[in-house]
């Protein structure tokens, strides 16, 4: 079954063994006043354009590590490394993943009855419970929205995988993908 839904701002597509590349985000890292502003510069554009450039700002803003940057202590990586692989191959095939010092992008398939959703709300919400109790932290961990495109084809995937590895380059965390700690591109490394 394919689905569309929207939980607040965003719509969500989720269907059965349907590829996604997800972003989800700190609580703090990017402001609602912000968004908004955004919103009114972007609305006299096309929808498909006015959509490209906010995806766009949003990914440069939170390259930029604004707020708490608490995904770039260890301790809080390596948990959300972890929750990110521990249902692999049982709930979802995870293709790509890269925990950055404010969100992650992960690449993935869910296998049924898992949607989208119901993964999402599993890792968001045990990183957040273990991360607060490390953190000596109240309130929000994360954002409750995350940000969802479904994979198209062959192409897409391999641009979506690119992406996802090489974002600690272009957010001049590392020269090299597989010199980011966080990341599927190290993993192979690390685990010899």
């Amino acid at each position: 079954m394919i689905l569309w839904r929207s939980r607040g701002y965003l719509p969500h597509f989720d269907g059965e063994h349907t590829t996604q590349m997800v972003t989800f985000h700190l609580a703090d890292c990017l402001p609602t006043a912000l968004l908004r502003r955004w919103r009114d510069e972007l609305q006299y554009l096309p929808v498909l354009e006015a959509e490209r450039e906010r995806r766009c700002r949003i990914e440069e803003y939170l390259d930029r590590g604004h707020g708490n940057t608490w995904l770039r202590d260890p301790r809080i990586a390596e948990l959300a490394e972890t929750a990110l692989l521990f249902f692999d191959r049982k709930r979802y095939n995870i293709h790509a993943w890269v925990i950055m010092p404010t969100h992650a992008h992960t690449l993935f398939t869910p296998f049924p009855p898992d949607s989208l959703s119901t993964i999402l709300h599993s890792w968001k919400t045990y990183t957040a419970r273990e991360a607060n109790k490390i953190l000596a932290h109240t309130g929000a961990f994360w954002y409750r929205e995350y940000y969802d495109r479904f994979i198209r084809n062959e192409e897409h995937f391999a641009r979506a995988k690119r992406y996802i590895e090489s974002n600690p380059i272009s957010a001049g965390l590392c020269t090299r993908p597989e010199d980011w700690p966080w990341s599927s591109a190290s993993w192979p490394l690390r685990h010899r």
